[in-house]
């Protein structure tokens, strides 16, 4: 998605990357509660979501509960609303590159609990981390991260994943719960009528933790790989048959996405 304006926020040591104040959290329980009653059930309508798996969110309470992170294929402008729907009643924060939140979106991307990662600053960049930290170990939430860096719509193969959420569950020592969107053919009416491209089905995993007996960067290697396999099988791909090997890729592009629409429905129901 192309960012198209620039509100001029400064992401320094300063700014509350997690903004605790009674202002903000009033604003966002109101951005809560329209969720829940307008945007989540639109949000299936218009993807024809089909959520599987929350039956791993009882089963791995105790783990989850007490901090986590989580990843998934970037697929679409609606996938993140479809991921706060699926992990209810846990309320996810969003890791977004600065630009987006200084678009036009911008706040509703921060209501939403994103948070932006700044850029080219190094003492912001410990900011945010330690921000980040505090929301895994002391509060125990729960952080959401596209370690592909950027949306492409509608795309089959998962792309080489970023080492950022890895880097965190390792210095947090948090486990990763992987999500993977895959799509099924849509029916008559939504592809004549709607023109809908396809239906949209997310899955959710088994939390991956970091393995102890490996030194910290093969421990972030391992897991990126591992969260990157798990994503693949949860969107109906084997890793050995998707496009591209779990490759890091250290692009911080954010201003397209594909329209070519690689959709593959094999592994989808």
């Amino acid at each position: 998605m192309e960012v198209h304006k620039d509100r001029g926020i400064v992401f320094d040591t300063d700014y509350p990357y997690i903004d605790r104040s009674r202002a903000f959290r009033f604003k966002q329980e109101l951005i809560r509660i329209l969720l829940n009653i307008l945007v989540f059930p639109l949000c299936r309508i218009r993807l024809g979501l089909k959520i599987e798996g929350r039956e791993n969110l009882k089963k791995h309470r105790d783990v989850l509960n007490n901090g986590t992170l989580s990843v998934a294929n970037h697929v679409h402008m609606w996938d993140y609303l479809s991921i706060m729907r699926a992990i209810r009643p846990y309320r996810s924060n969003l890791l977004s590159w600065a630009p987006n939140i200084n678009g036009e979106n911008g706040t509703l991307i921060r209501m939403v609990g994103g948070i932006p990662i700044p850029d080219s600053n190094i003492a912001a960049t410990k900011t945010y981390l330690k921000a980040v930290r505090n929301l895994l170990q002391n509060d125990h939430g729960w952080l959401h991260i596209y370690p592909e860096g950027s949306m492409w719509e509608y795309y089959a193969p998962v792309r080489p994943f970023k080492r950022g959420a890895a880097h965190i569950a390792v210095d947090t020592n948090k486990p990763i719960l992987p999500l993977g969107f895959s799509y099924r053919k849509p029916g008559w009416i939504r592809k004549h009528i709607f023109r809908q491209i396809a239906c949209f089905t997310l899955r959710i995993g088994e939390p991956l933790f970091p393995n102890p007996a490996l030194n910290p960067k093969e421990r972030e290697k391992d897991l990126t790989i591992r969260c990157h396999d798990a994503v693949c099988r949860l969107a109906g791909i084997e890793p050995e048959d998707n496009l591209y090997p779990p490759l890091f890729n250290d692009s911080k592009r954010i201003d397209y996405y594909t329209d070519t629409y690689g959709i593959g429905y094999k592994g989808s129901h």
